[in-house]
């Protein structure tokens, strides 16, 4: 290889290995189905190696080009984040962070805190990333993570938070209708709403909890605004951060002296950024305003 290959050819062949056709790929970037295909055997020719071999159903990747992928999505991060720097000045509150948080967190807890922060600094520009899997900050898939899991990387400027309790809780409606459960083993008799999905985490808790599996669930889903959509509509007993249900007088404990989990929290933060104007803002915004929720 006598030339490095540019940016451009590597976030063409990102958008081929997503969109799985060079149309879709040259729709997604705003190309001609031409330029992308220059695109990609410039790449190929560059590496030495075939990517995507051409069918009737589309491109299919070969092995290399599935190892390459996680190595594309991490430059796309960066080039991401380099643009989100770039649009600040030194020392002013402006430009663009990209927040990652947890579905509920994101959705319940953040928005007032984020219209703060806007109302303060109206040149500032957020965005924000609801996923319960956590988002990479080393690789600046995100800017700043609101983690509900202690921070092991390196390099990561972190504060953590007083824990999130979460419980079970029912809708008055629901209690109404079938009653309330004396023992955790009467959960057996009551209509439950879980995940679907098994992960480390939940396993460690079905290890305390083995009553509450899977098969036990009439509800299953791995959104947590869905599991809690289906709580407020009555339809059976689930899991709710405490403070949310404080909220909501509609919403009625249940064995809260059985069951009851502490949820991490933690906001991180690339070392890097600890000097950038808006990033420290948000860092700090964000740790005033999980604190002031973890304390009810």
């Amino acid at each position: 290889m006598t030339d490095e290959p540019g940016w451009d050819l590597y976030r063409s062949f990102l958008a081929a290995l997503e969109a799985g056709s060079l149309s879709g790929a040259a729709r997604r970037l705003g190309l001609t189905q031409p330029t992308l295909a220059r695109h990609l055997d410039a790449l190929e020719q560059a590496l030495g190696a075939q990517l995507f071999l051409r069918s009737p159903r589309g491109l299919i990747p070969t092995d290399l080009a599935r190892e390459l992928g996680p190595h594309a999505r991490a430059l796309a991060a960066q080039a991401a984040a380099l643009r989100r720097a770039a649009t600040g000045a030194a020392g002013e509150i402006r430009g663009t962070v990209r927040i990652s948080a947890s579905e509920v967190v994101g959705a319940i807890h953040l928005p007032p805190v984020l219209a703060g922060l806007r109302a303060r600094h109206p040149r500032l520009v957020l965005e924000l990333v609801l996923t319960n899997a956590v988002e990479n900050v080393l690789e600046r898939a995100a800017d700043i993570a609101v983690r509900m899991a202690p921070p092991a990387q390196q390099a990561l400027l972190a504060r953590r938070l007083p824990p999130l309790r979460v419980g079970l809780h029912a809708h008055r409606a629901y209690v109404a209708r079938k009653g309330l459960p004396a023992t955790l083993d009467d959960l057996a008799g009551h209509d439950l709403i879980g995940f679907d999905t098994e992960t480390p985490a939940i396993r460690a808790v079905l290890a305390r909890f083995p009553m509450l599996g899977r098969a036990a669930f009439a509800l299953r889903t791995d959104s947590d605004l869905a599991q809690l959509a289906a709580i407020r509509a009555g339809l059976g007993i689930g899991f709710c951060q405490a403070v949310i249900a404080a909220r909501e007088p509609d919403l009625v404990p249940v064995l809260a002296d059985a069951f009851a989990l502490d949820l991490p929290v933690a906001i991180v933060m690339h070392e890097d950024l600890k000097a950038s104007a808006p990033h420290r803002a948000v860092f700090d915004a964000l740790v005033e305003g999980m604190r002031a929720v973890a304390g009810g």
